[in-house]
């Protein structure tokens, strides 16, 4: 920890008094970057007059990633965001700008040892018995080399830092807020705090700087994935990790962009970018804290299929209302609830309290009912930001720091999904998880989404709890005890009696429909010519019902079989799982409730029978 002492942190006053001192620096550096992108722009600007756009792709490609490259740390950034968007940028260009996640020009060796020593206060012979004459890899803030410890043999990962480094990044982000100043006063479309956002990602990027941080983060995320046999963490060695060297375990593998590699090795990318995402979905919804800069050099599949995350430097925090607020928010897209879908974004902190959310809906209502026609499913991420970024910019949104990240990570890995399959959707990927969630998540929120999700105008909709089992049960960490006992618990609680009136009046339903569907099953099992010795029988069955009424009986009854089904076929299920729900039944709410039901049960089946005398 003392050899972080000197670790820089970001401060964008101590940016501004440093660089608003020396103008002639800030010019000359506004001077090249203007200089390099614009001529750039103008030369595809003439290509696409002289009809050349398509044969010059991959020359302008090269070029670009040679002016980011020369542009230094921040524009590197910039350039390994656009490599895994292959809805936005053509084929030829993400193939050149994939080299700026860990094939950049590297600085002298000399240099980087130097820096070694100077850090870790020991000579390198004393510290490793063997180091790899020349970089392994070379990223935006670092070059890595592969060594093996001299006290343990063991075989690690030596991360340097770029000299300068601060210097440059420093300077960027000082032009990058002037020119956030000029689009938050004079560019109307824009409604977020474009300098906030800014002052977010450059505290990012010095915290990545910091490499004893970076240590701390990977330790964090480890905790969490200690019991995830498909993801991998390195381990830190701390005696040999500074604010500038960092040391961590060797981990073998391929890139999560190197499809044909992956393959050869027996193991296909889509699985392993699936665990990327339901990754993702944990660390942002359960844990709170995400890896925010999941491109493929920081992303590596081993030999035995599992994911490595590598690179700890850009982690960010969810902040723990947003988590809910998120899984809510799904739900009512679902249930096309565009009130509710627009309250979400108080909890969300995209609002302030005293925003009218009312003129929102409209907007809501015109995208969703448009890119919903379909399924959620068929909808893929870059679509619902495009169209949520539609209706952002017409009303007072605020987008937090936070989210901004979280759209750099999922975007990320979709784009490294559509690398493998076009048609892939990170919606439908993300399903399992927001079932399981909503099924046994007892916070009280989630359980709210859950009733609201299942009932709809005094009728629960078998449907979809059905459809929830299904996709939960996809989960690997779903089962029937955690979907059970706390749906029971919401029911039979002080606060539940709305919710007891409906499950009581669909429970009679359900009972019906299971003692008609007994007698009509008892009824096809006679042979047919006693058949007409049963009184009230008809052609179809043991009762005159009207047109569809035993159909819909015997769906529902053959619906309910089916969820028992999806409950009992989870993994680990053990008849014993009831006996903390039989429990939460001898409460005397829940023998009221039992009492209620059978109530209700009565006065149907007599109601059934005087109308079926009626009928005769």
């Amino acid at each position: 920890m003392s050899r972080a002492a000197n670790a820089t942190i970001y401060s964008p006053d101590l940016v501004a008094r440093r660089y608003s001192s020396r103008p002639v620096k800030v010019l000359l550096r506004t001077l090249e970057v203007l200089s390099a992108l614009g001529t750039f722009a103008f030369k595809l600007f003439l290509d696409e007059r002289q009809g050349l756009l398509d044969q010059r792709m991959r020359l302008r490609a090269t070029e670009l990633r040679g002016i980011f490259t020369r542009l230094g740390p921040t524009f590197v950034k910039i350039g390994q965001g656009l490599s895994t968007r292959p809805d936005i940028c053509p084929p030829e260009y993400l193939e050149e700008l994939a080299g700026l996640q860990d094939a950049l020009p590297t600085f002298p060796n000399a240099e980087a040892f130097s820096c070694i020593e100077r850090e870790l206060g020991l000579p390198l012979d004393s510290i490793y018995s063997a180091i790899s004459p020349s970089p392994i890899a070379a990223a935006s803030l670092g070059q890595v080399y592969k060594a093996q410890l001299k006290y343990s043999g063991q075989i690690v990962a030596v991360k340097v830092q770029r000299p300068g480094i601060e210097e440059a990044i420093g300077l960027d982000f000082y032009l990058l807020r002037g020119l956030g100043f000029v689009i938050n006063k004079y560019v109307d479309f824009i409604s977020s705090d474009v300098v906030a956002l800014i002052d977010e990602f450059a505290r990012r990027v010095y915290q990545e700087l910091n490499y004893v941080q970076e240590g701390q983060n990977a330790r964090r995320f480890k905790k969490f994935y200690a019991d995830k046999e498909d993801v991998l963490v390195p381990d830190i060695f701390w005696d040999y990790t500074s604010a500038k060297v960092l040391t961590m375990d060797w981990v073998d593998g391929v890139k999560l962009n190197e499809q044909e590699a992956i393959e050869k090795q027996g193991l296909k990318l889509l699985d392993l970018v699936n665990t990327g995402i339901q990754c993702s979905l944990r660390q942002l919804l359960e844990y709170g804290y995400f890896h925010a800069d999941p491109h493929p050099g920081n992303l590596l599949a081993t030999p035995e299929g599992k994911l490595a995350f590598l690179d700890f430097g850009m982690m960010s925090e969810t902040p723990e209302e947003a988590r809910f607020a998120i899984i809510g928010h799904v739900v009512h897209m679902v249930n096309r609830d565009y009130e509710a879908m627009a309250r979400d974004y108080y909890a969300l902190d995209f609002l302030s309290p005293d925003v009218d959310v009312s003129p929102i809906v409209p907007a809501l209502k015109n995208f969703f009912d448009d890119a919903l026609n379909s399924t959620v499913s068929e909808l893929n991420f870059k679509t619902i930001v495009d169209g949520l970024g539609a209706v952002l910019y017409q009303y007072p949104f605020n987008v937090p720091a936070y989210y901004a990240l979280i759209l750099r990570s999922l975007t990320v890995l979709e784009g490294l999904a559509l690398y493998a399959d076009p048609n892939f959707k990170v919606l439908a990927a993300s399903y399992p998880y927001f079932a399981k969630r909503l099924l046994t998540d007892p916070n009280p929120y989630l359980r709210d989404a859950l009733i609201e999700l299942l009932f709809k105008d005094g009728r629960f909709r078998w449907n979809r709890l059905e459809n929830l089992l299904v996709q939960g049960h996809k989960d690997r960490d779903f089962t029937a005890k955690d979907a059970l006992q706390p749906v029971l618990k919401l029911l039979l609680g002080p606060g539940g009696e709305e919710l007891r009136t409906l499950v009581v009046k669909e429970a009679v339903c359900v009972t019906e429909a299971f003692v008609f569907g007994a007698m009509i099953d008892a009824y096809n099992s006679v042979p047919e010519f006693m058949r007409t010795m049963i009184p009230n029988g008809s052609a179809t069955g043991p009762f005159k019902l009207n047109d569809g009424e035993q159909e819909r009986m015997l769906e529902l009854r053959d619906r309910v079989f089916r969820i028992w089904s999806l409950l009992r076929s989870s993994e680990n299920f053990d008849p014993s799982i009831l006996q903390p729900i039989l429990q939460v039944l001898q409460e005397p709410e829940a023998r009221n409730l039992g009492g209620r039901v059978v109530g209700g049960m009565t006065q149907r089946l007599a109601a059934r029978w005087l109308q079926q005398i009626l009928r005769s």
